[in-house]
């Protein structure tokens, strides 16, 4: 059977996960303070989103906004708060560990990665700040990683469009690439033609309701979203 184009959708509020679910999302990325990139979420609302939908939620491991070079109780607190995650009711967590140079930090992400077992990491867009994206890809899959959020090191995805598609290519069945940033209804399709991946991310952070109260917007954003990666015939 030919697999699905999956949909992921960030988000930092039950609100919007609900939303998401109805506008036929596949999975979301729970954060809180997505103005800043996303930080790791409180348990609580990791459970309140957990009984609320029933797709799986990706949780996001970041203790603080800024770089990805963390200090040992930076990183001690990542791996408190995955065990938490797992406990609360996480399908998969999301994280990424740089060193001072800018490439992966292999053994950290490897620890996180062993931590987070029996559920997926993705490695998110600390990866985009590597000053060699093949060879951050190389060392991404030594860590373990099941996937890579990326915008192909460009400020979005659709800019990156090309990058995206070589690092699919040589990505293969080691890693999932995961394009992300500046997604919408309006160019998901260019994008997934020319990248050939299989998963895409979306914010949709103009679309998110202020006061955050009505969502139609948003869900109608992301059922138009999978509505067009639907057309698509994976090979």
């Amino acid at each position: 059977m030919k697999k699905k184009i999956l949909l992921e959708i960030s988000v930092e509020s039950v609100e919007a996960a609900a939303a998401a679910e109805r506008g036929r999302a596949d999975r979301i990325e729970l954060c809180s303070n997505l103005s800043v990139g996303g930080l790791t979420p409180d348990p609580a609302l990791i459970r309140a989103v957990r009984q609320q939908i029933q797709i799986p939620i990706f949780v996001m491991i970041r203790p603080r906004a800024g770089d990805f070079v963390y200090s040992a109780a930076e990183f001690a607190q990542m791996k408190k708060s995955i065990a938490e995650a797992k406990d609360s009711g996480a399908s998969g967590l999301v994280f990424g560990i740089l060193k001072p140079n800018r490439t992966v930090d292999i053994a950290r992400t490897r620890e996180l990665v062993e931590r987070a077992q029996p559920l997926p990491g993705t490695f998110h867009r600390a990866f985009d700040a590597c000053p060699d994206l093949t060879q951050a890809l190389k060392d991404v899959v030594h860590s373990g990683a099941s996937r890579i959020l990326t915008s192909g090191g460009a400020a979005t995805a659709p800019e990156g469009a090309n990058k995206i598609a070589a690092l699919v290519a040589l990505a293969s069945e080691h890693v999932t690439i995961v394009p992300g940033a500046g997604i919408k209804a309006g160019n998901i399709l260019q994008l997934a033609t020319a990248t050939r991946a299989h998963e895409f991310h979306s914010g949709l952070s103009t679309m998110l309701p202020h006061p955050q109260t009505h969502y139609a917007k948003f869900e109608n954003e992301v059922r138009g979203m999978v509505e067009k990666l639907s057309t698509i015939r994976p090979e």
